[in-house]
Order: structure tokens, then sequence, then C-alpha cells
């Protein structure tokens, strides 16, 4: 059974259905992130967007949901959605949500599964990156982002979301290179403050140019 499916098998009180347009945005990085959306019709693709680039990091169709970890977590969106052609949606806020899996269980298994095949697609992709393919990008973002500190080092105040946004990562990519780099004594975190003790050996990881 498809998420669209597992939406419209019980009678909800609180949602509402959006049609749009090619190109048309379902909404940007940085909304609130106060409703979940299943895909009736049509293709949407969730962009990551930096100073630089902008990266798809999800293609989806019809029957996939987005938008879970604003409405689960409280978060407030990390990237923008937009509709690949004329797109169908269903938007969910938070209690209607909770209302159907507390009504009928199996909504939230089967959501709960979905989850954990996007966890295990997204582990396969990082083991099919180098470690290196992670560090350069968010090595750049750390040098952008901190502020000298003592002679040799840096540091860096900004939350994993903006290293993540800056280098062009996932927040799960950009997680898993700070921890290569606390595991080579490369940065030090303290008191939720990035310090970086030798500017000059961390950009050994820095592609030339």
């Amino acid at each position: 059974m498809s998420e669209s499916e597992v939406v419209t098998s019980v009678k909800v009180q609180r949602y509402y259905q959006r049609t749009l347009s090619p190109g048309e945005v379902v909404f940007e990085a940085g909304d609130p992130g106060d409703q979940l959306y299943v895909i009736q019709s049509g293709e949407v693709e969730l962009i990551r967007e930096t100073e630089s680039k902008q990266r798809v990091v999800a293609h989806l169709g019809p029957g996939d949901f987005f938008g879970e970890l604003g409405v689960v977590m409280g978060e407030r969106r990390s990237t923008r959605a937009v509709a690949v052609n004329a797109t169908r949606l269903i938007a969910l806020d938070r209690e209607t949500l909770e209302a159907m899996c507390l009504e009928e269980p199996v909504i939230a298994i089967r959501m709960i599964r979905v989850l954990v095949s996007r966890l295990i697609e997204a582990e396969r992709r990082l083991a099919a990156l180098g470690v290196d393919d992670l560090m350069r990008p968010i090595v750049r973002s750390l040098i952008r982002l901190g502020v000298p500190e003592k002679e040799t080092g840096l540091r860096v105040e900004s939350k994993l979301e903006t290293l993540a946004e800056t280098a062009g990562l996932t927040m799960r990519e950009a997680h898993r290179a700070l921890h290569q780099l606390f595991d080579r004594k490369l940065a030090a975190l303290e008191n939720d403050i990035l310090y970086i003790p030798d500017t000059e050996a961390l950009t050994e990881y820095v592609d030339e140019g």
C-alpha cells in the first residue's frame, strides 16, 4: 500500500488538497514545517540551495510523502520543494497526522517502514561516497564561516544546518563529515561551539582550485 493509500484509508478531520502548476513552489527553505504533504499526482523535487549552487536531493512521485520532519520535530524546512509538473497534493497538519496514527496504528507502521527505507538508502549513498568527498565541502564551509581563534585556529558558532547548507550537503552527510574531523583531531566541539585548532592541517582536505 502506498503512502497516499495510507492517508486516504481513514477519515481525517483537517486536511486540504493543493493543486500546483509546473515550477510552483510548495515551500521554501526556512519556512515553518507545519504540514506533511502526500503527492496524489504529479512530481515534486526537493532542492537544497547554497550560495554557489543548488542540488536536487529527492525526486518524488505519486504516493510519496515529504515534509515529515517539520511536522514531527517542529523544525523549519531545510530544502525548497518545487512542483515539476502539474501536481496535486494532500496537506496534513500535525494534529491530523497524530489522530490518524492513533485511530489506525497500521498507518504509523507503514510510515515508519517508508522512513526506514529512506534511511537505508541514505546510508547506502553515504557508503558509496568516499570520506574526502564529504570532508572537502564541509571543510570549505568551516573555513568560510569560521572566526580566527588564537594563532592558527578557528571558532565556528554556526549550527549544523547552516554548515550543511553552505557545503551543499544533507544534514546527515555534514554530521558524518564532522565526526570524521573529530576522529582525526582536526576539530573539537565544546559547549556547542566548533573549534579548529590548526587551519592549515584542515585545508589539506580541500581540493586544489
